[in-house]
């Protein structure tokens, strides 16, 4: 009997965890269909000047849900990208923000160029003419579909798109609040650059406070320590891996580009590894004190215990999944777990962390950006000085008390009154891990669940269904 290839589309994924996720859930069948489907794909061709010629850009905007409004997803630029990749991350941005508890649909876009192809001015004109093109056909704006930066775009991409969609909207007092991800100083927020990476962290941290549930995959203490392999340098993996290195001790051995992979069992110095990066033309081959695998996938068969998939989807496939040697995959990245791996996963008793979940801190804090924008008001503008002064006083009360006073450097840190980044922080984390919690009551109430998964997919589920129900269209 010949085996049936692999199906790798992320739309067939997607919708086929949905279904195995729907069994378990009493909704109606009518409502799953509405919940399952995708509302709208608006496909855009334009010409753009590059050099003496003219390019076709060929770009897609999908809404997937309208339950919440407005719609909410990011841009991603890539050779790659079609019509059914953009369809399926749109359906992930409606369970991603459901599981979160952030009031948005779910929306998604691409563009079919690679970034860095082409030169600033060039993606300047492109991104422009991308906003006219969803501004024409009313997919942005603030109360209607909010883009946001994806693989291969960040905070320049926004900026042009919040400029070109305010030079339509003369006067509109709410026009920065159109896209997020944007720099600070155009209306961004302090902590979004580095939301999705830190929300990997938090969850990472909340699984690593359940000691019966790091029993059963091995695993013991908290995550100082622990080896860590990472799967693509970019915002999201940069992030994660710089921030489980410094604030939590943990170990980061190998790190995977598109390039090769870099290994060193007593950790590499990420920072380090950022700053050589920059200076090497944006390769992280032959970073000091470590080895080079030929492979960008080596770092997936790295013996660790928490691997970070934080590139495209489709990396853990049938073909590798028996060389994974983790005992966490952390799902930083949109799909990059295949049905038949996920199986063979659970088989060898690996905790799958899944990327509806893992991957949702950068539309959080999104939320946070988009809610200061609506409201014109820098976070803890307010409250920094009150709550500097009362720290203040605490501290010198007891020093009074106790008749001793703390080192200036202790002091100060002690005192410090929270700011915007804190704030953002704070509210990132309380959302990781109540959404962690939610999703692992519901894996352990349900005896026919056995992974993370399809727990967080029926999570979305019933949030999404309420949605509706809400709405009236469905009784």
């Amino acid at each position: 009997m010949v085996k049936k290839p692999e199906d790798l589309n992320l739309h067939n994924i997607v919708n086929a965890q949905f279904d195995e996720a729907a069994r378990h859930v009493k909704v109606p069948h009518g409502l799953l269909d509405q919940i399952k489907a995708c509302s709208n794909v608006y496909f855009m061709q334009f010409p753009v000047k590059v050099g003496k010629k003219y390019e076709m850009i060929k770009a897609w905007r999908a809404e997937h849900s309208h339950h919440r409004k407005p719609l909410k997803g990011g841009i991603r630029y890539s050779r790659l990208v079609n019509q059914d990749e953009v369809m399926a991350l749109a359906a992930l941005m409606t369970y991603k923000c459901a599981i979160v508890d952030v009031p948005f649909g779910g929306s998604k876009g691409g563009v079919q160029v690679q970034a860095r192809a082409y030169p600033k001015e060039i993606l300047e004109k492109i991104t422009r003419r991308l906003t006219h093109e969803l501004i024409r056909k009313d997919f942005i704006g603030p109360g209607i579909n909010v883009p946001a930066p994806d693989y291969g775009t960040g905070e320049q991409e926004m900026a042009w798109i919040a400029d070109t969609y305010d030079a339509f909207h003369p006067g509109d007092l709410d026009n920065m609040a159109c896209v997020t991800g944007k720099p600070v100083t155009q209306g961004g927020i302090r902590g979004r650059t580095e939301a999705t990476g830190r929300g990997v962290v938090y969850a990472l941290r909340e699984l690593f406070r359940q000691p019966k549930e790091l029993k059963r995959f091995g695993l013991a203490g908290s995550l100082e320590g622990k080896t860590v392999s990472v799967q693509g340098f970019g915002n999201v993996g940069y992030h994660a891996a710089r921030i489980l290195r410094a604030e939590d001790g943990a170990r980061i051995i190998a790190i995977g580009e598109w390039n090769g992979t870099i290994y060193n069992p007593k950790g590499i110095d990420v920072p380090a590894l950022q700053h050589y990066r920059k200076k090497n033309k944006g390769s992280i081959l032959g970073f000091p004190g470590t080895k080079k695998l030929t492979n960008s996938g080596d770092c997936l068969e790295i013996e660790c215990d928490v691997l970070i998939p934080a590139a495209l989807e489709n990396q853990i496939t049938q073909a590798n999944a028996k060389k994974l040697r983790c005992k966490v995959l952390a799902e930083a990245a949109n799909g990059p777990t295949t049905p038949r791996a996920e199986v063979e996963l659970i088989k060898r008793n690996i905790l799958v962390m899944p990327d509806i979940f893992m991957n949702s801190g950068g539309v959080t804090v999104s939320y946070f950006e988009w809610t200061k924008n609506l409201s014109h008001m820098r976070y803890g503008r307010l409250e920094k000085r009150i709550d500097q002064a009362k720290r203040e006083a605490l501290v010198s009360a007891l020093e009074d008390t106790v008749g001793k006073r703390f080192h200036k450097a202790h002091r100060n840190q002690l005192i410090v009154g929270t700011d915007e980044r804190d704030l953002v922080n704070s509210g990132l984390e309380e959302t990781m891990v109540c959404a962690y919690q939610e999703i692992l009551e519901i894996r352990n109430r349900n005896k026919t669940v056995h992974d993370m998964r399809t727990a967080a997919y029926i999570c979305a589920i019933q949030k999404v269904a309420r949605g509706y129900q809400e709405l009236g269209i469905f009784p």
